[in-house]
């Protein structure tokens, strides 16, 4: 037997075991769960007997609605990913790598991602998100984040913790066209499974698509279906893709001052490993070392797709469980299907007694009515104002007293709601169903104490959060290598985008700013309160400071509020504020010159009061000839001192044009800068637009994750 198809089977081998082993049971209890939550909350034999027996059949979702405020409450706090630096690494690569997964997580959209990854919690028992690099968009690389089907993804059934850097493989399965096959492995693989008969695939039906839900075709027999449009008839073929360890001799470089080891990236050359040596200038060997590695092997029946050397260190799932026990996951809606049923029923049976109680039909003597058929009286007989004619002498017709509501059974209904708040540990209050005359603090009070129910299920979240940013972290230091520039769009408006430069070589020194590849780090977790309650609360507790007399700034309250342009309009105010702030010491330094003129002209005339007095003094002691060389110079003093009150008063003017000039340039400035933040809006939008497009188009290129790595590793 062919070494590729012997990997084959032991893998197909491996998957059965693992399928066997509850696997299918989870399937199983994931479709009921899957349907109770939308609705679909009826057995078709339960349907067919009601429909037979003339009985409705009511669906009072009840889980949707308690899932919906858990859903909530994850919404409402967000959580921020920190990197905190630990053995000596440097603080200024920390917040480096802080902003860098502030970025991943952004173009990720991950906080909607996090609450699909939440939602199939509750209600499968699993969720999965997959973490692996992509290098569609980028030669350098990109980390993709995606919600992964978890009923796609068979753990090991052996497993009995919650990390996956523990378990002994993950498998992921999935359906795929032989043309999906040709573009993400090889084109000679998917021509060898396309052009065999159903006989020939080893693993029969298991190997080929049973399933009848297709899009866009019609299904011909088992295993194919129909393109409308090219009439081509395709079938589709089970891919097995598995991670797994096992023992493997792997470089490792060695710090020779600490001891300290690190392996190498495998999709290091040998140039990149001697770059690196040199710079560590003899304090940087390497060795090898065995270690457990990560196999990643993808089949489809008994052809190997793909059987290399994973270039990650951890499993590229991500797993959440809301209730993890020893490998046993338990999730929300699964305890809460018995009481869903049991209210069903009863308010079936409710209505039912109601929709007999109004005909409970007729005791009638044979042939004593005169005015109606004894089928019209069965039509008729609810009917308001009704005449009934019979023969004189016969029975008169007697209505039959409907059964009575058996006691008791509006509080099976009752009992089965009280089941399902307390099982989810979701209160009226979460919901908003307390009633009026409840007080405030009493409401806060309980829904605070339903939070703390919920806290294992968050806690576990944020365990998965945990998880995320070490495998991110570790993408990050392994692929993030090269210079690149970060963006970084910050969630409050009135911050400014933000650009980062990482690995940024300085040609003349050799050194290397924001190095992401160096240094460890620990993981911090923050949790907050979604933005729009936080400023809500900001805003009310500013305003009630303000009534009480505290001198809080309109900033403060503006950035707080709903507003949308909010920041614009702190903008508005700040430039106001700084123009009226350049306006009054404009007006003081006009007021300090007005007063230094008014000081001049009074010594002025002093002086020539003190002039006139020595004249005079001067005319009775020396003589005319004095008194006239006296009133020259006074004259003399009189001259200088109007030029010099001419030339502060023309400066004083000269000054005020200036100011007014400066205002109306800053007035045509602001105008001028908010024409172009509109133009840029406008830009931004329609560039956000192609990009969703372009994004679009990429899935749709990339709807086939799970092999995606292997591809773009070859290349």
């Amino acid at each position: 037997m062919p070494v590729d198809q012997t990997k084959a089977i032991e893998q197909w081998e491996r998957y059965r075991y693992c399928r066997d082993q509850g696997h299918i049971d989870f399937i199983k209890k994931a479709d009921k769960c899957d349907d109770f939550f939308v609705g679909l909350q009826w057995s078709e034999a339960d349907l067919a007997a009601l429909k037979s027996q003339k009985r409705p059949a009511m669906t009072i979702n009840k889980i949707i609605s308690t899932l919906g405020t858990m859903l909530g409450e994850q919404i409402q706090n967000r959580v921020e990913i920190l990197f905190r630096p630990k053995n000596g690494s440097p603080v200024d690569i920390a917040e480096a790598l802080t902003k860098t997964w502030m970025y991943v997580s952004q173009e990720n959209q991950l906080p909607w991602v996090r609450s699909d990854v939440f939602c199939d919690g509750l209600i499968r028992s699993r969720g999965f998100y997959d973490m692996r690099m992509t290098f569609g968009d980028s030669m350098k690389g990109e980390i993709k984040i995606e919600l992964d089907n978890s009923k796609n993804v068979v753990i090991d059934p052996d497993a009995d913790e919650y990390d996956p850097d523990s378990w002994n493989d993950v498998i992921s399965t999935k359906w795929m066209t032989s043309s999906d096959i040709a573009i993400l492995y090889n084109e000679e693989d998917a021509k060898a499974l396309g052009t065999l008969d159903e006989s020939q695939f080893l693993y029969g039906y298991d190997s080929i698509d049973q399933r009848k839900d297709r899009f866009g075709g019609s299904m011909l027999k088992a295993g194919f279906w129909q393109d409308q449009k090219s009439h081509e008839v395709r079938r589709s073929i089970r891919v097995i893709d598995r991670q797994y360890r096992m023992l493997d001799k792997q470089l490792h470089f060695v710090d020779v001052i600490t001891g300290d080891m690190r392996p190498v990236p495998p999709h290091w050359d040998r140039n990149r490993i001697a770059l690196l040596l040199e710079k560590g200038q003899g304090n940087i060997n390497t060795t090898k070392k065995l270690v457990k590695r990560i196999r990643w092997r993808v089949t489809a029946d008994t052809i190997v797709l793909h059987d290399e050397w994973s270039p990650y260190k951890h499993f590229t799932k991500v797993p959440y469980f809301p209730y993890f026990r020893y490998g046993t996951t338990v999730g929300v809606v699964e305890n809460l299907l018995g009481p869903q049923e049991i209210l069903n029923k009863s308010s079936s049976q409710e209505l039912h007694i109601i929709n007999t109680t109004a005909n409970s039909g007729w005791k009638v003597e044979a042939n004593s009515l005169v005015n109606m058929s004894i089928e019209e009286l069965e039509q008729k007989g609810a009917q308001t104002g009704l005449v009934i004619e019979y023969v004189k002498g016969a029975q008169p017709p007697e209505k039959i007293l409907p059964n009575s509501t058996p006691t008791g059974l509006d509080r099976v209904s009752y009992k089965a709601e009280e089941h399902i708040k307390t099982i989810s540990n979701v209160s009226d209050s979460q919901q908003g169903f307390d009633r009026e005359d409840v007080a405030a603090k009493a409401i806060a009070y309980k829904r605070q104490a339903s939070s703390v129910n919920m806290t294992k299920v968050i806690d576990n979240l944020e365990r998965t959060d945990f998880l995320l940013a070490r495998n991110g972290l570790d993408l990050i230091q392994q692929y993030f290598t090269e210079e690149r520039l970060i963006n970084i769009t910050h969630a409050d408006v009135l911050r400014a985008p933000e650009e980062m430069t990482v690995n940024q070589v300085d040609p003349t020194t050799g050194a290397i700013t924001n190095d992401l590849t160096i240094g460890e780090f620990d993981i911090t977790i923050s949790s907050a309160p979604y933005r729009a309650n936080l400023e809500d609360s900001q805003f009310e507790q500013a305003m009630a400071m303000r009534e009480q007399g505290l001198p809080i700034p309109d900033e403060f309250v503006i950035e707080n509020s709903r507003l949308l342009r909010r920041a614009e309009l702190v903008k508005t105010m700040q430039e106001q504020k700084a123009g009226a702030e350049a306006q009054a010491a404009a007006d003081r330094q006009t007021r300090a010159e007005e007063a230094e003129i008014a000081k001049t002209t009074a010594d002025a005339q002093l002086k020539g009061a003190q002039a006139q007095k020595a004249g005079a003094e001067a005319q009775t002691d020396t003589g005319q000839t004095d008194m006239m060389k006296m009133q020259a110079e006074l004259q003399m003093e009189r001259e200088r001192l109007d030029m010099e009150l001419a030339k502060m008063r023309e400066e004083m003017a000269m000054k005020q044009q200036e100011m007014e000039m400066k205002l109306e340039m800053q007035a045509r400035e602001h105008q001028q800068n908010a024409a172009i933040k509109e133009q840029e809006a406008a830009q931004n939008a329609q560039i956000r637009e192609e990009d969703a497009v372009a994004k679009r188009a990429q899935m749709l290129r990339d709807s086939a994750a799970t092999g995606q790595d292997q591809s773009t590793s070859r290349e």
